[in-house]
């Protein structure tokens, strides 16, 4: 692509490393491009980064026609920078506008929007133990006009954030409440895209659990109320007596690039996975008699987060004695070892800014 520069006038201070926490912090400047349906993708730019101006009768703001992507990059101890799986999250991003009726961005152009764009801003990248560059791409339709039929004009952007650990806790167990009566998501809908309308169906449920004095809700499915699917907003997995067990790609879970990457390195080990539809009343039956042995979220923003307690219908099951489980670190150890370059990559998995 043909890409032109606009170098902001004035370049922010860096925040202190050691403090990030996330999402708090934006870098100098952001990817921008353009789609209509007479010139296709263009007007190619990284820009300061700074408010878009949108008409009041933009499209996204009165039916929701957007998309959004989130990966990192990582800089290792001799000075790479490095991707992971970014050809995933283009992919996801072409399934989630499928959905939505939106225009496809090419799977080489996201990938070489995003190296450019964190090649100009690799001053960003925070080296502290644990720190990385967040990396948010995002669609959305502009067309000025009120009325419901797929757009034909969009925006393509890219923002980047320097950030530490997604949850405060860090790598520790987290308390989580199972959701019965709000749902996430039901087969046909948009439960397998990154669409925004998803996350803020579920902020109501989140808020609620954490008014109860839990981090985060488990969502059941959305008609029967009983088959477990996903926590907060990651893909979750669990150890039941050897073997792991998580709810099925077919609609109405994320497909999770960590997910995946999980699901790869456990049966590289030799752990039996089931990916199949199992019941809340299985895993807490489970978690009476001793079996229920360790329980994990996987996203992008935590990677791992392990989880230590389930409260469902009055009652609660502790897991692993609320400590973080071998294999939960195992996984979130050699993951992030591989990331930040510290561990062989014999999957291919990372690819290098240059």
């Amino acid at each position: 692509m043909e890409i032109r520069v606009e170098r902001a006038k004035t370049l922010k201070e860096k925040p202190d490393q050691n403090n990030l926490g996330f999402g708090k912090y934006y870098t100098d400047h952001m990817f921008l491009m353009d789609y209509s349906k007479e010139k296709g993708w263009h007007d190619a730019r990284i820009v300061p980064y700074g408010p878009l101006s949108l008409s009041p009768a933009s499209f996204v703001l009165h039916y929701a026609q957007e998309v959004f992507e989130g990966l990192k990059a990582y800089k290792t101890k001799d000075g790479k920078v490095l991707l992971f799986r970014p050809e995933m999250n283009a992919k996801r991003m072409q399934n989630s506008c499928a959905r939505l009726c939106m225009a496809k961005l090419p799977e080489d152009m996201f990938v070489e929007a995003i190296e450019k764009l964190v090649e100009y801003e690799k001053d960003w990248i925070p080296e502290a133990e644990g720190t990385s560059l967040y990396i948010r791409p995002f669609m959305f339709s502009t067309e000025a006009t009120v009325g419901v039929h797929p757009a034909d004009n969009y925006l393509f952007a890219i923002i980047l954030s320097p950030v530490g650990n997604y949850y405060p806790e860090g790598v520790s167990p987290v308390k989580i409440y199972v959701e019965e009566e709000l749902v996430r998501a039901s087969k046909g809908g948009t439960g397998f895209t990154k669409c925004g309308g998803n996350y803020a169906a579920s902020i109501l449920a989140q808020y609620n659990a954490q008014q109860k004095g839990y981090t985060q809700v488990l969502w059941l499915d959305g008609v029967e109320r009983k088959y477990v699917e996903e926590v907060g907003t990651m893909n979750v997995m669990f150890m039941v007596d050897g073997e792991i067990y998580t709810s099925p790609i077919d609609g109405t879970v994320l497909p999770g690039v960590t997910r995946d990457s999980c699901l790869a390195l456990l049966r590289e080990w030799g752990y039996k996975v089931h990916e199949e539809h199992f019941t809340i009343d299985f895993l807490m039956e489970a978690g009476k008699n001793g079996k229920l042995q360790e329980a994990f979220g996987t996203g992008t923003a935590a990677v791992i987060s392990p989880v230590g307690e389930l409260f469902y219908k009055g009652e609660t099951v502790v897991i692993n004695d609320f400590k973080t489980g071998s294999l939960t670190q195992k996984l979130y150890d050699t993951l992030t070892g591989i990331q930040w370059g510290k561990l062989e990559d014999t999957h291919n998995w990372t690819k290098e800014v240059k």
